[in-house]
């Protein structure tokens, strides 16, 4: 339901100083002597409005363009869970759900307008059956079947651009803390995943984070199971289903009891997962047995790869980007259907940039 203008400037104010981590105080203290705590705090509790002078501070101390404060909410965010071992500060997860938040309504405002919304398949039925291993491999081997995703058993190129064809809406947060690597929840009722910018550099870390999500969307669970057997459950199916046994056991090889790291980077570089992910799916399908596995996780710590990264990154040659919210602005504008104007608040970027990246051919 739509709300008067001072409710939703009100609304707006917050999430804008949630998104910049900052409490109504710094907000002051940044906007120096144009206006005081008190009067934001009225604002954020829709009792005043601002004047134009004192909206235009608002706007360059939050950088928000103006009509975002008065832009109506659209969008629902549910079932939004940060990981049971996530470290963020609740301020963090703040600015992560709402900058998320506003990137879902943009994407959804662009979707309305071009009547472009993909309705995303829930391809398995909720049951409340503890998946075991095996039925856990079925489920992935499944999910890229000609009966639901038609993927076959070669690596998946990108996985951003197939959660988006697939009606998965993908967000990535501009944050760089690595306590946080993605989360996944509902937006209107449609799936949404939100990965952390960090991961960018980490693209084997990214893909693993990108299925692991996707299993937490559509595996169906045991409600009764403890939370670590879960996440067990969804850790099997997102290794499953980016290292699918068949071509991953030709490629590792069987009863392994040592293997090369130069063996693992070539692994990593075809699949595009990490040599962790990689060594942990050659234990859960008995390629190497859980001492050799163990051995290889002292190594790890040895080496301190959790920290200065693994070997091999520079080898994996994939893409994980994907463009169809900016390129269903370009189809606006070309159409008419928006100005140039509202598609660079939409892209949130000036003018004069989304001129050079639009280029029209023709009027």
């Amino acid at each position: 339901m739509q709300r008067n203008p001072s409710e939703i400037f009100s609304r707006r104010l917050r999430q804008a100083r949630l998104i910049r981590k900052l409490s109504l105080r710094e907000l002051a203290e940044a906007m120096g002597s144009k206006v005081s705590y008190n009067a934001l705090a009225k604002y954020e509790k829709g009792k005043m409005m601002p004047s134009g002078e004192v909206l235009a501070a608002i706007c360059s101390a939050l950088n928000q363009p103006a009509d975002f404060f008065f832009r109506g909410f659209t969008v629902d965010l549910e079932k939004v869970e940060f990981r049971k071992r996530s470290r963020l500060s609740v301020t963090e997860e703040k600015a992560i759900v709402e900058e998320a938040r506003d990137f879902f309504e943009r994407y959804g405002e662009i979707e309305e307008l071009l009547h472009a919304k993909i309705d995303f398949k829930t391809p398995f039925e909720a049951s409340n059956r503890a998946l075991g291993p095996e039925g856990v491999e079925a489920l992935a081997d499944e999910l890229r079947s000609a009966k639901h995703w038609n993927l076959g058993n070669d690596p998946l190129p990108n996985i951003h651009e197939l959660l988006e064809f697939k009606g998965i809406k993908v967000y990535v947060a501009q944050t760089e803390n690595q306590a946080f690597d993605g989360l996944s929840g509902k937006a209107n009722a449609s799936p949404v995943i939100v990965l952390a910018h960090w991961l960018e550099s980490n693209l084997p870390r990214k893909r693993m984070t990108e299925v692991h999500e996707l299993a937490h969307l559509i595996v169906p669970l045991d409600s009764d199971q403890p939370l670590r057997e879960k996440e067990r459950v969804i850790s099997r199916f997102a290794g499953a289903f980016l290292l699918p046994k068949q071509p991953f056991e030709e490629m590792f090889g069987k009863n392994r009891q040592t293997i090369s790291l130069g063996e693992l980077i070539q692994i990593k570089a075809y699949f595009g997962a990490s040599i962790m992910a990689i060594m942990k799916r050659g234990e859960q399908l008995g390629l190497v047995s859980s001492a050799v596995y163990q051995r290889f996780c002292m190594f790890v710590s040895q080496q301190q790869w959790r920290t200065v990264g693994e070997p091999g990154d520079a080898e994996y040659k994939g893409d994980e980007t994907h463009s169809r919210f900016q390129q269903l602005v370009f189809r606006a504008v070309a159409e008419g259907i928006i100005t140039s104007s509202r598609g660079a608040a939409l892209l949130r970027i000036g003018l004069d940039e989304f001129r050079a990246q639009f280029q029209q051919l023709f009027a």
